[in-house]
């Protein structure tokens, strides 16, 4: 699962995130995405509101989500802050329904960083 270095867990932190970060929609979530600084680990936070179901059906999305995000981390991802706000969508969505969003969702993420990196490089 994910370690605490992994996790967003104050509220000043989410705030940040959602606010000054930029925002990508999936079909099951919005994930907003804020670079931190070079050599950071990434972090996840998740939000999943009462529309999206009831306590066990949000604990298993907000589970999801963790295993999903833990996945990603072993992909090598860093020095980024994620939130990620399920839909109510999200409760009728098999496993392998929100990964492939979320790590479509993802992928478009570094391609923007990586963009703003070169950029600062040139």
């Amino acid at each position: 699962m994910l370690s605490n270095k992994n996790r967003i867990k104050s509220a000043a932190d989410y705030r940040q995130t959602v606010r000054r970060g930029e925002r990508f929609r999936g079909r099951y979530c919005v994930c907003y995405a804020i670079a931190t600084e070079v050599g950071k680990p990434a972090r996840f936070g998740f939000i999943v509101s009462r529309s999206v179901g009831m306590a066990h059906t949000r604990n298993l999305i907000r589970r999801r989500l963790k295993a999903i995000s833990a996945e990603i981390l072993a992909d090598g991802v860093s020095a980024v802050d994620v939130v990620y706000r399920a839909h109510p969508g999200a409760a009728l969505a098999t496993y392998s329904e929100l990964r492939r969003d979320l790590i479509s969702v993802v992928a478009r993420i570094r391609l923007v960083s990586d963009s703003a990196v070169k950029a600062v490089e040139s």
